[in-house]
Order: structure tokens, then C-alpha cells, then sequence
């Protein structure tokens, strides 16, 4: 997986998700990774709100500490690396950048 930044110059929708991280009807696709700060770049759909979904930073520590009744987040172990526009999230929903960002994207799923 690429480090932070490495693929700052590719367009949102054209980075490739390396890592898939879920729980109930929460996702976390994961297109960069800083090993010494654990954190991750990529795109978060939280509880199924896809028109609130965005891409964003995300703490592997964080991710770790979620427990909900016994339940915890889970890396999905049969995830192949694929094109953002090939993953299929956010139908018809915009896919916005991080805060700040000057502009917003279409989802092509």
C-alpha cells in the first residue's frame, strides 16, 4: 500500500483501495497507510449514510478500539485491491474530498 501522499496527485476516484476494514453497516476502503503514525487515507461510509460518506483519515488504533456489545471492526481478509470506481459505494451519491476540499466527485459505482 502506498504511503501518505505518495498518490496525492491521483484523481479520488482513480486511487486504488488496498484495504477493506468493516463492522455492521460501516466501511473504511483504505488507499494509503503510514506505518510509523498508523493512519490510513481513504474513504469511510458510516451506519449506510452514503450521501454523508467521505474520504478522509483514519487511525488503525482507532479502528482497533471499536467494540460494540463483543462485536469489533474487521479487515476483510478476501479484499483484492481494486480501482475506487470498481468498488461500488455510494450509488448515485456524491463521494465528497476531505474537508476542505475545492471540489466533489460523482460516484462511479
Amino acid at each position: 500500500m502506498p504511503r501518505l501522499y505518495e498518490t496525492e496527485g491521483t484523481r479520488l476516484e482513480d486511487k486504488t483501495i488496498h484495504q477493506h476494514y468493516f463492522i455492521g453497516g460501516s466501511d473504511w476502503y483504505m488507499a494509503e497507510y503510514d506505518p510509523n503514525d498508523r493512519l490510513f487515507f481513504g474513504y469511510a461510509v458510516l451506519n449506510n449514510d452514503y450521501q454523508n460518506s467521505e474520504w478522509g483519515y483514519s487511525s488503525l488504533d482507532e479502528l482497533a478500539d471499536i467494540n460494540v456489545h463483543g462485536i469489533e471492526v474487521d479487515r476483510d481478509l478476501h479484499w483484492e485491491s481494486k480501482w475506487f470506481g470498481n468498488v461500488g459505494v455510494g450509488r448515485g451519491a456524491i463521494i465528497k474530498a476531505w474537508p476542505g476540499a475545492s471540489r466533489e466527485i460523482r460516484s462511479l459505482g
